[in-house]
């Protein structure tokens, strides 16, 4: 299991801009459209193959495509609508894009490059959106002194300052090492907490999107075979071939409910009385956490096991079954523990010999040493 801390929406008012698309464009042999309407707040992570149209989607956003046909609005304001010939262009969109690349102008300083094109509207916000990013340091240097994470993240800085009704980040993570990748990805984390605005995240990587994503946009071959929260989406029987990158997988939102500092162990709450236990965590009790449990991690009771190794013990009811079309060996469980849905998968013949069946009450099994924490 994975785990990331301090997830959740900021205290302050959000602004109300969602985002709606019902575009459709020809490029080569390839067909993209697309009918989507995402969340007014919160961070929407687009998933799918190589190739599959993220990418393109998300110029048609920023304005540097052109749809052959549809509408683009972010909220009551409209960018694109061919039918009336409308197309407002980049500059005058309000839209933030972080590239993979940071594309910093070499010849300007940081501080340059924060402010090039930054509003009046936006002055306010400089120091803050600075020490949010952790670049008070890096004002004064050049683009080429700069290591790949701290140039990524002046890139976010300057996207910030151009005063966003919508932020586009486009792999914003490629690329960088497993260090500077985890220190850009808290980075980002603390962004989506406090950010006011709505965030469309492209990835290609499951554990990335899985610690980051309020709501996930499944896409393929240029059409969305999916969009709704990220747990409802993960929890889809149907939709294992298309996540499978995410291990078939459940995320949790949760809290920290206590620590145990004798065994070095942290509680979190699941609602209903019923804690998940997991190695220590550095929070404060009430501090929100994420976890993923994949499903290798679960395993199934018909009652409560005296002795055994499994640290989790919880009351669940089996809320779907189903079959995967390319593992006749195995059986796929939905089931509700808490306030939670949690997938599980077990063989075909365990499932007949427990006796299982939809609505059945059991006991979920959980491995605490099997989960590994990210913070």
């Amino acid at each position: 299991m994975d785990a990331t801390l301090g997830r959740g929406m900021p205290t302050s008012t959000r602004h109300e801009h969602g985002l709606r698309l019902d575009v459709s464009k020809q490029l080569g042999t390839f067909t993209l459209d697309v009918d989507l309407a995402l969340p007014t707040h919160g961070v929407s992570a687009f998933f799918g193959a190589s190739g599959s149209g993220k990418t393109s989607l998300l110029r048609l956003i920023a304005g540097l495509d052109r749809p052959d046909k549809g509408i683009i609005q972010i909220g009551e304001r409209c960018l694109v609508d061919t039918s009336r010939s409308h197309f407002l262009p980049p500059h005058r969109r309000r839209v933030g894009v972080v590239f993979q690349e940071a594309r910093l102008f070499p010849h300007y300083r940081v501080r340059g490059n924060l402010t090039y094109g930054m509003p009046a509207s936006a002055r306010l916000r400089f120091d803050p959106i600075v020490d949010l990013l952790g670049i008070g340091d890096l004002l004064d240097r050049m683009p080429g002194m700069l290591s790949g994470g701290e140039a990524r993240r002046v890139s976010i800085g300057r996207a910030l300052l151009t005063d966003p009704e919508l932020l586009l980040m486009d792999e914003p993570l490629t690329g960088l090492d497993g260090p500077r990748k985890q220190e850009l990805l808290r980075y980002i984390l603390s962004l989506t907490r406090d950010l006011e605005i709505p965030i469309v995240y492209i990835s290609h990587d499951p554990k990335e999107i899985s610690a980051i994503a309020d709501h996930l946009v499944l896409i393929d071959n240029g059409t969305i075979a999916a969009s709704d929260s990220l747990d409802r989406v993960l929890n889809r029987i149907d939709l294992t071939a298309q996540v499978g990158g995410f291990d078939a997988a459940s995320v949790l939102d949760t809290r920290v409910a206590s620590h145990d500092r004798e065994y070095a162990l942290t509680h979190l709450d699941l609602g209903d009385d019923q804690t998940l236990v997991v190695p220590h965590i550095e929070a404060q009790v009430g501090a929100r956490c994420r976890v993923r449990v994949p499903v290798r991690d679960v395993a199934l009771a018909l009652s409560e096991t005296a002795q055994s190794s499994y640290r989790n013990h919880l009351d669940a009811v089996i809320k779907q079954v189903g079959t995967l079309q390319d593992n006749p060996t195995s059986i796929e469980l939905l089931l509700c523990v808490g306030g939670h849905h949690l997938r599980a998968r077990l063989t075909r013949k365990s499932y007949d010999e427990l006796g299982l069946r939809q609505g059945m009450p059991v006991k979920a099994l959980i491995r605490c040493v099997a989960f590994d924490m990210r913070h």
